[in-house]
């Protein structure tokens, strides 16, 4: 899964308290290494290595929230094949 900068992610309740109780971030940047977010509700700014951002990914952590431009092409796809 490549971590696209504007992408937004979901920040479970059980760790809500490692980002300043934001509900969610915005990525603003991806270097291949480390990548930058912006808290929600300007709770903050930070970084961290990509591999902890996959890791909380995968132990459900964190949730991509479908931006709406990605969610406007499934739909026109669909009625595309239909």
């Amino acid at each position: 899964m490549s971590i696209e900068e504007g992408s937004k992610y979901q920040i479970s309740q059980g760790i809500q308290g490692y980002f300043n109780s934001a509900e969610s971030f915005t990525v603003l940047s991806n270097n291949g290494v480390t990548v930058q977010f912006k808290l929600e509700d300007g709770k903050g700014r930070g970084a961290m290595p990509i591999e902890h951002l996959h890791y909380l990914l995968k132990k459900s952590n964190l949730t991509i929230i479908p931006n709406k431009r990605s969610l406007l092409n499934t739909e026109t796809t669909e009625e595309q094949i239909g």
